[in-house]
């Protein structure tokens, strides 16, 4: 069980050689539950988009791809996340239409009102406190501006239970609790989809 619980810890902050691993299944294990998250965007166009939590970076890749005309920033508390995330947007970040930051989403150091989408896949599990990390990305949305939460548990799964107590820091919130979270936070227009066979949720906010 040891090194099974080492390397499923890194899913929290991916490092060395466990990190590397983690991080080489992240895009493509959580490729089919991500693009399901994406179908329940509304109809927006976005000049400016930050990804909290890139993992290796997939995800602002597909945000790019999404939104031709978008400019997306990419966070990550993982220095090696955000080495990967850099290396796998390499093309577009050289194009100057993405960037790579290693930042703590309950501390964002980035300017207010800024970003016109936010997206958080598959992270706010290990996020220090929902309503805190939730007020900044309020803070570095603008007016009007979409959130998009899209976990894999949805906080009474049987895996989900599992993995909260193996992996360190983790927190599986319903979707009951993440939207009381994000209202409290300053979000309102805050709606919730579950997937029909699957626990995965979907959660979107508007400033």
């Amino acid at each position: 069980m040891g090194i099974i619980k080492d390397f499923v810890n890194q899913t929290r902050k991916p490092e060395g050689r466990l990190g590397k691993l983690m991080l080489s299944s992240m895009n493509t294990g959580h490729a089919k539950l991500a693009d399901w998250g994406f179908t329940h965007l509304p109809e927006i166009l976005p000049e400016k988009a930050v990804d909290l939590g890139c993992g290796a970076g997939r995800n602002a890749g597909e945000l790019l791809k999404k939104y031709p005309q978008a400019h997306v920033t990419a966070i990550d508390y993982s220095a090696l996340s955000v080495e990967k995330a850099k290396d796998y947007n390499k093309k577009m970040i050289e194009a100057k239409r993405c960037e790579v930051l290693q930042g703590d989403v309950s501390d964002l150091k980035l300017p207010d009102a800024a970003f016109d989408l936010a997206t958080a896949f598959e992270t706010v599990y290990f996020w220090p406190g929902l309503e805190k990390c939730f007020t900044q990305v309020a803070r570095v949305l603008k007016p009007g501006g979409v959130f998009l939460i899209c976990n894999e548990s949805d906080g009474k799964d049987a895996a989900g239970t599992k993995f909260e107590g193996i992996i360190e820091g983790m927190k599986c919130y319903t979707p009951g609790q993440i939207e009381a979270a994000l209202k409290a936070a300053g979000f309102f227009e805050v709606s919730s989809a579950h997937h029909p066979s699957k626990p995965w949720i979907t959660v979107i906010a508007r400033k």
